[in-house]
């Protein structure tokens, strides 16, 4: 586990990790819409799942945040989606990803009820 830890502390470290995974695809946020840039197909927010994310900080420059969620479609095409944390962090991504946090709160509170 440690080995992991350490493994997953530099962003490219963590993408090379993914993408051994089969989370190949290459993903960008445009017109509230997620884009697959290989595949040349868009998603709504509710086609998409974010299996995991990993924040970095940067060690000399705490503006230097960045995220990068692990996705998975609903026609099971698997990648990441990366983004500046804090700040920086694009207004397009941060407003898609609400959307898409908002449908797993709900998907999950009435698979509960």
């Amino acid at each position: 586990m440690d080995n992991e830890k350490a493994e997953m502390k530099s962003m490219i470290s963590c993408i090379n990790n993914l993408v051994k995974e089969g989370f190949t695809e290459n993903f960008m946020v445009k017109e509230n819409k997620l884009q697959a840039l290989n595949a040349e197909r868009s998603y709504e927010p509710q086609e998409i799942k974010v299996v995991n994310f990993y924040r970095f900080e940067g060690e000399s420059d705490p503006d230097s945040n960045s995220i990068l969620y692990a996705i998975e479609t609903s026609e099971g095409i698997k990648g990441t989606l990366a983004d500046a944390y804090g700040a920086y962090a694009d207004e397009e991504v941060q407003k898609f990803m609400s959307e898409v946090n908002e449908i797993e709160k709900k998907t999950t509170v009435s698979k509960n009820s």
